[in-house]
């Protein structure tokens, strides 16, 4: 303990009272401290018996003081944040998310890493999560709206935003404190009603056969049963069951195996494709036994071909739907092979068409043809007229 002098009026040196040591604080009101080699003041509270130290950004010991007693105050309610949690970032954010997809075996993990690599990186991943705010998600819209994305994009992007929110919200600690307040859903006008026709098809499959069995294959499963693209590039040998004439699809995208049998025509092409194949090979290879993993380029080529440029493969799917109704088979075993468990999914893709309507009128039309003539009321005599007029009232 250091102790000062002071000088008595005859000159006398005396030793003055020794400096007292800082008030101690009461339990619980944690302190303010200078940590060494740093350049401001620190404080330290504590809760639930962890104990947090965090920068006060000045040496001023009002505002570090002020700063405290907010820390003391946010710790005694759900408004308190962990300071490491103060500084994580949106880019930790999608790590997170990004691994959730991969452990949940998600079929759509490769569009989640596009979506976030090539568009919310570059506008988000070096933002601090807590900085984010609505208006900063609107000028991301802006942005990417004069960039020339669609709204569907936009949505399925700001979808994947959100989950990486609440996904940091549920963590044990939190990494964030609140979802920020995300704006309404931008309206899509993009939906797609393509489809192949009959006519269409016969183009298509010559088409495809000229490009090899494969895609002719790929072609015939996809039109009649309106299966994912992903779901047959995946497709193993061992799923096709030659006896029964069936596929089993694993590993879908909402969870849940799905079991058809093939038409006479696929289950021909089918066969050929795993003659000669082990039972961990998958169906559609290249003449070299690669899995196919892309065919865009063989794609717009037969589509080009056959006189219809621009289709999309995932038409097929929406062809599927619409031929398997129209054939006849109950709405609920249609989804139950498409995979799709609700209504208001399946019905986007269970399109009705030009034809489909002037079907209906058609069949309206012979019904009125075939409905037996209801006899017309016969007028009454003058008889029975004299004898209604005398009836009392």
């Amino acid at each position: 303990m250091s102790t000062t002098t002071e000088m008595t009026g005859a000159g006398i040196a005396k030793p003055a009272a020794p400096e007292r040591p800082p008030a101690r604080r009461a339990r619980g009101a944690g302190r303010i401290f200078r940590r060494e080699g740093t350049n401001s003041l620190w404080i330290q509270y504590s809760r639930d018996g962890h104990r947090y130290r965090e920068s006060a950004h000045t040496l001023d010991e009002k505002q570090a003081e002020r700063l405290l007693q907010k820390r003391l105050g946010e710790i005694t309610n759900e408004e308190f944040l962990p300071p490491k949690s103060r500084r994580v970032k949106i880019s930790e954010l999608a790590d997170d998310f990004l691994l959730e997809c991969k452990n949940q075996k998600q079929t759509s993990v490769d569009d989640a890493e596009a979506r976030w690599k090539l568009h919310l990186k570059p506008f988000f991943g070096h933002r601090r999560a807590k900085d984010t705010t609505t208006e900063l998600l609107r000028r991301y819209i802006a942005k990417r709206q004069g960039e020339g994305a669609k709204n569907a994009t936009i949505n399925r992007e700001l979808a994947a935003l959100k989950r990486m929110f609440n996904l940091a919200k549920q963590a044990t600690p939190p990494k964030v404190l609140r979802v920020p307040t995300f704006p309404s859903k931008l309206a899509e006008d993009n939906v797609r009603r393509g489809f192949v026709d009959d006519a269409q098809y016969d183009k298509l499959a010559a088409a495809c056969a000229k490009r090899g069995l494969w895609l002719r294959t790929l072609f015939e499963v996809a039109y009649n049963f309106g299966c994912r693209l992903g779901e047959l590039l995946s497709l193993k040998v061992s799923q096709v069951d030659l006896a029964a004439k069936s596929i089993t699809l694993v590993d879908t995208k909402n969870g849940e195996d799905r079991t058809f049998t093939l038409t006479a025509k696929a289950y021909a092409l089918v066969q050929q494709c795993v003659t000669g194949k082990e039972p961990n090979d998958h169906v559609f290879t290249w003449p070299n036994g690669k899995p196919i993993k892309d065919f865009r380029d063989s794609w717009a080529t037969v589509c080009k071909q056959a006189g219809v440029p621009g289709l999309l493969f995932h038409d097929l799917r929406r062809t599927g739907a619409r031929n398997m109704v129209r054939s006849g088979v109950p709405e609920r075993v249609v989804m139950a092979i498409g995979g799709w468990k609700t209504r208001s999914v399946f019905d986007r893709y269970n399109i009705v068409s030009e034809r489909d309507l002037q079907d209906a009128a058609r069949k309206l039309e012979n019904r009125l043809i075939v409905l037996p003539q209801q006899p017309q009321p016969e007028a009454p005599t003058q008889q029975q007229a004299s004898t209604d007029q005398n009836l009392p009232n």
